[in-house]
């Protein structure tokens, strides 16, 4: 399974190797593997239960939702933890006719679950993978861990874990349920910047724009109060959703209201991902 990431690779440092013009993501199967994979959707259950579904309003939430790909629970099952340190102390209970080794398991010990992800995951020369939990998915009882893993060079795959965060509580996992999220990240990136903190005074073209923004987002909601729209649109002001400065003017050309990542497209002779891409829709 191969994806190409579009578009050419990040600035690097001198010292950082030289990384491939196309970013490559493939997933390696063995035989017996069957890794339920898709492009992570900006849906949320608790998103969509806000009041006219106002969470969405904020695009970088909605973004970060889909900013990747998921891995997919093969079944549903409950588990608890009873507080220990052993790995005995985590209660698994899968639903009939789950296989058991396909199941999550108490590995680590210390209130954690690890599900295994069932692929060596390559990324280009230089690219690392983020790997963690949905972003935005809040489960009562139990909270993700997050890793970072140089997919460039290793011949190793991963496991995803979560920690309990309290006894006694069970958690419930549903089948396709997501329970990995992972995207590719540049390494020697981060280490190779060098932040500062600076008076806003400093760049008097973006203090300006800055306080116009804040003077006519006062103004809009005082309007709001005043007025009460009845319609959502009318009820917040897009300026960011729509990729605009505060006049009017349009932002970077390459603004992002919506990701729209691709599945990992199936070669070779055999299947080896469950999930039908051809017959699911995208988010609206």
């Amino acid at each position: 399974m191969r994806k190409r990431l579009k578009g050419s690779a990040p600035a690097r440092r001198p010292d950082a190797p030289a990384r491939a013009a196309e970013t490559e993501l493939t997933c390696y199967v063995r035989r017996g593997w069957t890794p339920r994979i898709e492009p992570a959707s900006a849906r949320r259950d608790w998103m969509t239960e806000t009041p006219e579904s106002f969470a969405y309003r904020c695009l970088p939430l909605a973004v970060a939702n889909s900013h990747g790909w998921v891995v997919l629970n093969p079944f549903g099952f409950s588990a608890r933890w009873h507080g220990g340190v052993d790995a005995r102390s985590v209660e698994i209970v899968l639903d009939k006719g789950a296989d058991p080794k396909k199941a999550a398991h108490s590995l680590f010990g210390s209130g954690t679950l690890t599900f295994h992800v069932d692929g060596i995951m390559r990324t280009s020369e230089g690219w690392n993978l983020w790997v963690g939990g949905p972003p935005n998915t809040m489960k009562d009882g139990i909270a993700p861990m997050s890793g970072l893993i140089e997919a460039d060079w290793s011949p190793y795959t991963f496991t995803m874990n979560w920690r309990f965060t309290r006894p006694d509580v069970w958690v419930r996992f549903e089948e396709n349920e997501p329970f990995c999220f992972f995207f590719p990240t540049p390494r020697g990136v981060v280490d190779g910047l060098k932040p500062e903190l600076r008076p806003l005074e400093d760049q008097p073209d973006l203090l300006e724009t800055y306080e116009g923004w804040s003077a006519s987002r006062n103004a809009f909601q005082e309007w709001v109060k005043r007025t009460k729209p009845t319609a959502p649109a009318d009820q917040w002001q897009k300026l960011y959703y729509r990729g605009l400065k505060p006049d009017g003017s349009p932002g970077p050309a390459d603004h992002e209201s919506k990701l729209r990542l691709s599945p990992f497209r199936q070669t070779g002779s055999r299947r080896v991902c469950p999930v039908d891409h051809r017959a699911k829709k995208t988010d609206d």
